[in-house]
């Protein structure tokens, strides 16, 4: 495997795994999609929902009650789901560092090397996959609830579409999945 390609993969990786952390700790999962008459800009995340006034710009946010307490089912799984794609995603960048050729650790046992280019890469690819499926669990159930909503024409004021960090988690973790494939396809 080349240095350009351990090189790529690794920049990737740190790239996805700093932008799957931004995601799960950020606010803005779900955003309503109301019409102009809006005064206000609603934002619901995992951790909080805020609420920031088109006019001056003011933005108030409440913390949900407690992080043990009866969440919506797509809060928990998401929470937990990103939070262990998190942690997968960083201990497989510091395999990985240790793992690439042009680090001095370990140079005179390439085999060494390459065996924690490919762990790093399933460690990568499997949260990534949690990433992913979070992200994709959350994105599903918001459009479930709205679809259900506008079947029943329901109308109760706030409608909420897909957040920048919904779409920042999907994005990330495909990063994560793509460097994977290549740090497990590409061994030599």
């Amino acid at each position: 495997m080349s240095v350009v390609s351990q090189t790529a993969a690794f920049g990737t990786a740190l790239l996805s795994t700093l932008f799957l952390v931004i995601a799960t700790c950020t606010d803005c999962w779900m955003v309503n999609t109301d019409d102009s008459l809006e005064v206000s800009h609603k934002c619901r995340g995992l951790w909080r929902e805020c609420v920031t006034n088109t006019q001056d710009g003011v933005k108030t946010c409440d913390q949900y009650d407690s992080i043990l307490a009866d969440h919506p089912v797509k809060i928990v799984v998401t929470r937990t789901l990103l939070i262990a794609a998190d942690l997968l995603a960083g201990l497989a960048l510091a395999a990985l560092l240790l793992g690439l050729e042009c680090t001095t650790f370990l140079r005179e046992e390439p085999h060494v090397k390459l065996k924690m280019r490919f762990v790093a890469g399933v460690i990568l690819g499997v949260g990534g996959v949690l990433g992913l499926i979070g992200s994709v669990w959350y994105a599903v159930d918001v459009y479930v609830e709205r679809a259900a909503l506008v079947a029943h024409n329901v109308f109760l004021g706030v409608h909420y579409d897909f957040g920048w960090s919904c779409w920042l988690g999907m994005g990330s973790s495909t990063g994560c999945l793509l460097s994977a494939a290549v740090l497990t396809c590409r061994l030599r």
